[in-house]
């Protein structure tokens, strides 16, 4: 039975996107990208418009011509990612195939494709607030008065009656749901994404959307294995602009479905998935984008691989860390069952740049790395060091 006459390609890829559309935590921009057009695989059209103000009526002359501008600007998607997946025929019935691919595609939808489009889509919008310099400093004891900073530069820009949103990340997230001044000023209210009708926390009318600190970076590096964050990234601990300043294109191809004796390299079900998109913020919106996002902390040196002699170990582990202003940087040094960093215990009393190696380690190899926070905040790890007890 072929895995078509269950469901077809079609259906699948509309049941992602429903996923992404329920799951996404910047799926909303999506709906401002209805006026798009493509004009190839990868080209989209997004109109600008622009007046004229008013001028001073002419009894004699009459009216003053005002031009329309509609400046029709082309946008390159710049992410193009893909993934084959398969699934092996002794894993399932023909009667279950339909729904076991469905929940696998959908959980992979959900915890591979979402947090990548949305690291990617606050990168950008972070990445464009810093380079407009429209950056708030913000301070974690005082979460209610740096929203309000943040609300205000938007506003003072797009209007008081642009619906706004506020992202914030996980520190920031629970500073504010614990504020004192915040108690009776949360409320719960309707956010419609597409067809998605959601409740969230807002204030003030400021839609609050909480996402996880992973995806809050000004930087990634988007690799063949998924993406992490770029090693001069700072944190996005708030970013605040009106909901409809940003403009989400998104194209997912029609998935390609194999069956068992389609597929040449093995015998399982293959599914293809593939998805164009991008983000763009037209010119007249983008100083509407602000942001509180972390100093950035550079690691000039990192530790270093030694190779020590048991019982006399004197060598010792050091980094070597710097920001672009007068911010605190403190240190933690942690101990792991891996280069992977798998198993890693924090080691007490090892808190300054510099760890001197335990004497009592023994013979065989151990790792090693340390994390540098900015301001009690931002948090960066260094690389891991192998150390070898010979």
């Amino acid at each position: 039975m072929s895995i078509n006459s269950i469901a077809s390609a079609e259906i699948y890829s509309a049941e992602l996107d429903r996923v992404f559309e329920a799951k996404s935590a910047t799926a909303f921009f999506a709906d401002n990208a209805l006026r798009t057009r493509f004009v190839g695989a990868k080209t989209v059209i997004i109109p600008d418009v622009e007046f004229e103000g008013l001028t001073n009526y002419d009894r004699a002359g009459g009216f003053s011509n005002g031009a329309v501008t509609v400046s029709n600007t082309s946008y390159t998607m710049s992410m193009d990612r893909a993934r084959s997946l398969q699934i092996d025929r002794e894993d399932m019935d023909e009667t279950g195939i339909a729904s076991l691919a469905g929940k696998i595609l959908g959980e992979y939808v959900r915890t591979k494709v979402i947090p990548e489009c949305d690291a990617y889509v606050m990168s950008k919008l972070g990445g464009i607030a810093k380079a407009k310099g429209n950056l708030v400093k913000g301070n974690l004891d005082k979460p209610f008065e740096t929203f309000t900073n943040l609300v205000n530069q938007v506003q003072s820009v797009a209007g008081y009656d642009s619906e706004l949103v506020c992202f914030v990340d996980s520190a920031a997230y629970a500073a504010l749901m614990s504020s004192d001044e915040l108690t009776r000023m949360i409320t719960v209210s309707d956010f419609k994404q597409g067809e998605v009708n959601l409740k969230v926390k807002s204030i003030n009318g400021v839609a609050i959307i909480p996402v996880v600190s992973e995806r809050m970076k000004t930087a990634y590096n988007f690799t063949n294995g998924g993406f992490k964050p770029a090693d001069n990234a700072s944190e996005i601990f708030m970013l605040v602009l009106p909901k409809t300043a940003a403009h989400l294109v998104k194209k997912t191809e029609k998935m390609r479905i194999f069956t068992p004796e389609q597929n040449a390299n093995a015998d399982a079900y293959k599914f293809d998935y593939r998805i164009y998109y991008d983000v763009f913020v037209k010119a007249s919106a983008s100083d509407s984008v602000w942001a509180w996002i972390s100093s950035p902390v550079t690691i000039v040196s990192q530790p270093e691989d030694l190779v020590v002699e048991e019982g006399i170990i004197t060598e010792k582990l050091s980094v070597v860390a710097t920001t672009d202003d007068d911010s605190s940087i403190t240190y933690q040094w942690y101990k792991c069952d891996t280069k992977t960093g798998k198993g890693a215990a924090k080691i007490e009393n090892a808190q300054n740049s510099e760890y001197a190696l335990s004497n009592s380690l023994e013979e065989g190899e151990f790792y090693f790395f340390c994390k540098v926070t900015v301001d009690g905040t931002h948090t960066v790890s260094t690389d891991i060091a192998t150390v070898i007890v010979e």
